[in-house]
């Protein structure tokens, strides 16, 4: 166990790009497995974890996350810092990832900063049998499967638009489903030293599947934070 790096270069090579396709998650959880406290992740945020967060956004092509999540935590435009941009235009990058969401309701805000101040226009990822939306107006809304979202479909779709390296943030609902469907390659688990206690749920839920074995590529520590980063055998 060693410290968390201090500096964007030595952040950046614990969590580096990879040369093939990668689903990465990152989440947050107590030491008790808490995911939230009063229903949004804020509660569990310690020192170190704004850095891993962004520097996990600076190295993606594209970022997933839930309609739910989207609502809940109140998800403004996705934008790297402006270090982050540099670096990603120094390597020949898109500035600014590409923003994923999923939702089978189709139940998103146009005026929702995610959506109304996006650099890029977002993807919705939704199913054949999803209503109505005005969301169309600010997001490419792509249906794949019948009466739910086909999640393999959509990594193919974003693996042939070039985005090859993908971070999930949730939630529970989402990592689970994917989990169910095998696509997860990393985790990266921040774990607050805190006992939260409550209804909170864990960091995933869904339908039963088979564990799935991973590999610990890290441990690091800051102020009593642990940041844990986790991988899937290369041959799977």
């Amino acid at each position: 166990m060693t410290g968390l790096p201090s500096g964007a270069d030595g952040l950046i090579a614990r969590y580096p790009r990879s040369d093939r396709p990668v689903l990465r998650v990152n989440f947050i959880a107590s030491a008790d497995g808490a995911v939230s406290v009063d229903g949004l992740s804020a509660g569990l945020q310690g020192p170190g974890d704004k850095e891993v967060f962004d520097t996990l956004r600076t190295v993606c092509d594209a970022l997933i996350v839930a309609a739910g999540t989207v609502r809940a935590e109140g998800y403004d435009a996705l934008r790297p810092t402006a270090a982050g941009r540099a670096w990603r235009l120094a390597r020949g990058l898109p500035e600014f990832p590409l923003m994923v969401i999923v939702s089978g309701s189709l139940d998103l805000d146009p005026e929702q900063l995610v959506f109304a101040d996006a650099p890029i226009r977002p993807i919705v990822l939704t199913h054949r049998s999803a209503p109505a939306s005005p969301i169309h107006e600010v997001a490419e809304v792509i249906a794949l499967g019948e009466d739910e979202v086909d999640l393999a479909a959509g990594v193919r779709l974003l693996h042939g638009r070039g985005a090859t390296q993908l971070l999930c943030e949730g939630g529970p609902s989402l990592l689970g489903a994917m989990i169910a469907a095998d696509l997860i390659d990393e985790l990266c688990l921040t774990v607050a030293p805190l006992l939260a206690g409550g209804p909170a749920g864990r960091i995933a839920h869904g339908p039963p599947t088979p564990p799935r074995r991973m590999s610990l590529c890290h441990v690091l520590t800051r102020a009593d934070m642990l940041f844990l980063r986790y991988a899937r055998n290369q041959h799977r």
